[in-house]
């Protein structure tokens, strides 16, 4: 293809990591900048009447808006686009394009209001602009569909139809598909874009497969020669989600295999000047989070949605996503529904009740030692030692496997503290070993003994919400245990390090030792009616709780 043209959106897409503040410096430092890279479309910012003005955004109430912030700008050879999500700027806030700063508006807008978009489009048309038709979320789109668009826009005859990969669902396959149909059928006076994101890494792939699209058969192609391609693109990928398809590499694709003659050097400038600024306050690109949406094709703000559970591991947040259905739900976002799917699945995986059942029988009429990764477990280990030839207890470690001493259970709450364990439970494989794990923590190769929900668990108001000691005191009340007994838990010390690993730690306790303690023994006197709690080894919570050491 040789009539191909490139539209940068950094100012407009990019806005959705800085809330569109790029500031009126950078705002007229990167439209300056790509004027002189001669790409032949610069998208100025969103058109939003909800927005007040301000002179540092890209998000503007109205076209006049554009040109208080551009207005003294030189376009060179650029048309300048502001970009419509439908619905949200009426025409009463677009002047003619004659007496504004713009040439050109973008209309995005989803399959279900296809009709009422394209007759603003229309309407757009008639006060001067050059208009594109944006198909928002366009794998969502049947072939049908597809065509019942094409009428529209073929009545309308906008300057541009654009495939937009909101998502990042495509891949090369399946846009050339979709590209086939439009190139088909759509009016050959009418230019097809694309617009990618980078969900699947696949953002620059798909640009080239596009570009290098070989029609089926002549009458196909003979259409392509004669029609305009356009390919958009941001500076350093910036944009919603896992960013968009890179100007800079689909700039030096289109110069090295299409014979063009993009600058490259004020992109890398503009890039230097403003896009770091932003990327190192903000940084976007490929993610899990924005995978397991596009994985599952769905929006991304179920992910969130359940990535804020306090129960679920990233995989149970994957097997949850598979479950959103039918088909037309997932990509239009229904809180309610999420919640129902999460119910479903709590439901169908996590029984506390069974589980807390067979640990209680378990452990019934056993003596029950807790062992913490305190720097006492080591200091007064001749004592923990004698407590262990004289009780013979149930020995349950926490998130750790102490080397000197045999345990029956290891309770798990952290996935990275299951990690920093990986030697040592291969060191323990054949011995019985039980594992208790909270349902945050994925199992891998052996599977958990037993499984409970982390999140009734949880202490929301304190700054360490998850603590893993309080954790394993509420499953073992819950279980019915009267008394257990503990030792490496030395509490939180405002001058040293209170772990024997000093990785453990959490950076900010030294700070706040006293408050944090001064909790803890909040609740052990709370559960002292139900579950009593002694101490084996020297603790600051028995300085908190003023009691003395456990005799045996």
């Amino acid at each position: 293809m040789q009539n191909i043209k490139l539209l940068d959106c950094t100012l407009r897409d990019g806005g959705y990591v800085n809330d569109w503040e790029f500031g009126h410096d950078h705002l007229c430092s990167i439209f300056q900048r790509l004027v002189d890279t001669e790409v032949e479309f610069i998208e100025i910012g969103f058109l939003d009447e909800r927005r007040p003005f301000d002179m540092n955004r890209s998000i503007m109430p109205d076209t006049l808006s554009a040109e208080r912030i551009y207005g003294r700008m030189e376009k060179g050879r650029a048309l300048a686009l502001g970009m419509i999500d439908y619905g949200t700027c009426g025409l009463q806030h677009i002047r003619p394009a004659n007496e504004t700063f713009l040439d050109g508006i973008r209309v995005i807008f989803k399959k279900h209001i296809m009709h009422e978009a394209l007759g603003f489009c229309a309407d757009l048309k008639k006060l001067g602009y050059i208009v594109f038709a944006q198909l928002v979320s366009i794998t969502s789109y049947s072939d049908a569909e597809l065509m019942e668009l094409i009428g529209l826009v073929n009545d309308v005859r906008p300057y541009a139809v654009s495939l937009v990969d909101t998502y990042g669902l495509l891949d090369p396959e399946k846009l050339r598909h979709y590209f086939s149909i439009l190139n088909r059928h759509v009016d050959g006076s009418v230019c097809i874009g694309y617009h990618a994101h980078n969900n699947f890494q696949l953002g620059f792939a798909n640009v080239m497969s596009m570009v290098e699209y070989v029609p089926e058969d002549e009458s196909e192609n003979a259409v392509l020669k004669e029609r305009n391609i356009l390919v958009d693109g941001t500076l350093f990928g910036m944009g919603k989600s896992a960013g968009n398809a890179p100007l800079e590499l689909i700039a030096m694709y289109l110069n090295e295999k299409h014979n063009r003659s993009y600058k490259i050097n004020p992109m890398l400038e503009a890039i230097e000047e403003s896009i770091m600024h932003f990327y190192i306050k903000s940084p976007w690109g490929y993610k899990t989070y924005f995978y397991l949406s596009a994985l599952n094709r769905c929006h991304p703000n179920y992910v969130k949605q359940f990535q804020d559970k306090e129960n679920l591991s990233v995989s149970a947040v994957n097997d949850i996503l598979g479950k959103i259905e039918p088909e037309e739900k997932k990509l239009l976002y229904d809180r309610n529904a999420g919640e129902e799917i999460y119910r479903s699945f709590e439901n169908e995986f996590y029984d506390d009740g069974a589980v807390l059942s067979r640990l209680e029988n378990n452990l019934k009429d056993q003596k029950v030692l807790l062992i913490g990764p305190g720097k006492n477990i080591q200091l007064q280990s001749e004592r923990v030692s004698e407590f262990i030839r004289c009780q013979d207890p149930v020995i349950i470690s926490i998130n750790y496997i102490p080397g000197a001493m045999k345990v029956h259970y290891v309770f798990l709450t952290k996935s990275k503290r299951y990690l920093e364990m990986a030697e040592d439970l291969l060191e323990i494989k054949n011995q019985d070993v039980r594992l208790i794990a909270t349902s945050n923590v994925s199992a891998k190769g052996r599977p958990f003994d037993y499984v409970v929900s982390r999140e009734p668990l949880l202490e929301h108001d304190q700054r360490i919400k998850d603590n893993s000691f309080l954790m394993l005191l509420k499953i073992l009340k819950s279980c019915g245990l009267k008394k257990v007994w503990c030792a490496g838990f030395d509490g939180y010390s405002s001058n040293e390090d209170n772990y024997f690993k000093p990785t453990m730690e959490y950076a900010f306790v030294k700070d706040e030792a006293y408050n944090l303690n001064s909790h803890i023994k909040e609740i052990l006197e709370s559960m002292s009616g139900g579950l009593q709690v002694e101490f084996i080894t020297y603790s600051h919570y028995l300085d908190e709780m003023d009691i003395q050491l456990a005799s045996f």
